[in-house]
């Protein structure tokens, strides 16, 4: 049987790429979520899930009980689509639905550009007919996938704009102008910080980017600035802590997703760390490397060089566990720094970091056109840039935003004459040992 011409062994293996890898980040997003309880439960002292196992109360699996909490998603996910989907009244219900869909659909169709596995040189059988490679393993091998990478990640906003404008509530739409000003703020930066590693390697596919690193150093040692730039960016792009003012619980509620229950809540709870994914995958791949195990060694199996099954498996393992580390990284970030206030996140972006992307930009384009493309130039370039931000900073002037207005009778502005007291005057709270201040003490 003659296959149509169209039907190709790359378009095979970027269809298998792409279903494996779509339930590959769903799974991994579900455990994520377990992963952030456990680490914050880690972080505060605490056990976190332990409870939930796959036993599922038949005593034949009773061995799978507890299983230290691994079946928590699970157990999420069915009271997830076993709550009420409530929709308020007076809400664009047409826009409130679309809204979650908006949001996940970016964050799961960004990673097609991605070069997981590298380049396979096998041979696959088509309906009796058999191909030779070699074949990229990637869901979309296209000459502008970074530039796709950046168009796909900036429809995410709109998802969250318009669910907390459809909601019909003050708290809602408070969060999605956050949301909107916060993503185009921090957008600019992380454009910046693309444009001079793009200026770095001369082009703008993927695999051209990884085969750079390879044969000249990762560009995270080249340009550590705009690898930090890069990730602040995808922090705030994806309203990560300290930069999810969009739902800060303690002034907006919920933020954008206050009216939403059931499966549209769970929607954008699955988009932040899908968004998260990808992001930590496009810092993966302009970074470090990509596929690459170690800067500098070229081991056979983690060439760009086509490789074999073998190979690809080993590269696969190797890109998602870079991936892994940077997504447990930005939890331990999130319970380790508290949250910026929201004046504090657009000044940061307008009057530093855009700044400090801006001098990256302009010292690597000088140093492009003067034929200095080596790892130690680029080195010594960002150090400069680093050092040179120290210096000017403290000669930029202080601002004191919100400052504290003293309250007549308060206890930090008594009036005069007046003796503050704060200490209890009662007995039982200034008793230091619990026996004798919970029970009287007989004889």
């Amino acid at each position: 049987m003659q296959l149509p011409d169209f039907i190709t062994s790359q378009l095979v293996v970027s269809a298998i790429t792409i279903v494996l890898v779509v339930h590959v980040i769903l799974i991994l997003v579900a455990y994520l979520v377990y992963a952030e309880r456990k680490v914050s439960a880690y972080i505060q002292d605490r056990l976190g899930p332990n409870r939930v196992g796959f036993d599922f109360g038949l005593p034949f699996l009773s061995k799978l009980k507890g299983a230290i909490g691994l079946g928590q998603p699970l157990a999420d996910g069915i009271k997830f689509m076993l709550k009420e989907d409530y929709t308020p009244s007076r809400v664009d219900k047409i826009l409130f639905t679309l809204a979650p869909a908006i949001i996940i659909v970016p964050a799961l169709i960004g990673f097609v550009v991605i070069p997981w596995g590298g380049v396979w040189d096998g041979v696959l059988p088509l309906l009796g007919q058999v191909t030779d490679g070699p074949v990229h393993i990637v869901g979309a091998k296209v000459n502008i996938g970074i530039i796709y990478l950046l168009a796909v990640a900036a429809l995410g906003v709109y998802g969250v704009t318009l669910g907390g404008w459809a909601s019909n509530n003050k708290y809602s739409f408070l969060g999605g102008l956050r949301a909107t000003a916060q993503m185009i703020s921090y957008e600019i930066p992380l454009g910046l910080a693309l444009l001079s590693v793009l200026l770095l390697v001369g082009t703008v596919t993927p695999e051209g980017i990884i085969r750079y690193q390879v044969e000249n150093g990762w560009n995270i040692i080249a340009q550590p600035v705009a690898a930090l730039v890069f990730f602040i960016a995808i922090l705030a792009e994806a309203n990560r802590a300290p930069f999810d003012n969009a739902e800060a619980e303690q002034e907006l509620v919920g933020g954008y997703h206050t009216e939403y229950s059931s499966m549209r809540f769970a929607l954008y709870f699955l988009a932040e760390y899908a968004h998260l994914v990808t992001s930590s995958a496009f810092f993966t791949l302009l970074f470090l490397g990509g596929y690459q195990l170690l800067p500098f060694i070229n081991d056979p199996l983690t060439t760009p060089e086509p490789t074999g099954f073998l190979g690809v498996l080993v590269k696969l393992g190797v890109f998602f566990g870079k991936v892994t580390f940077l997504v447990i990284f930005s939890m331990v970030i999130r319970w380790t720094i508290p949250r910026l206030r929201y004046d504090q996140i657009m000044m940061n972006a307008w009057q530093f970091i855009i700044p400090l992307a801006l001098a990256q930009v302009i010292v690597v384009s000088v140093l492009v056109y003067l034929d200095l493309r080596g790892l130690v130039p680029q080195l010594i370039a960002s150090i400069a840039i680093f050092a040179g931000v120290l210096a000017v900073a403290p000669l930029l002037s202080k601002g004191i935003p919100n400052r504290k207005v003293p309250l007549y009778g308060s206890r930090f502005s008594p009036m005069p004459g007046e003796r503050v007291r704060t200490q209890s005057g009662e007995a039982f709270a200034l008793e230091d040992r619990p026996v004798e201040g919970s029970a009287p003490v007989t004889g």
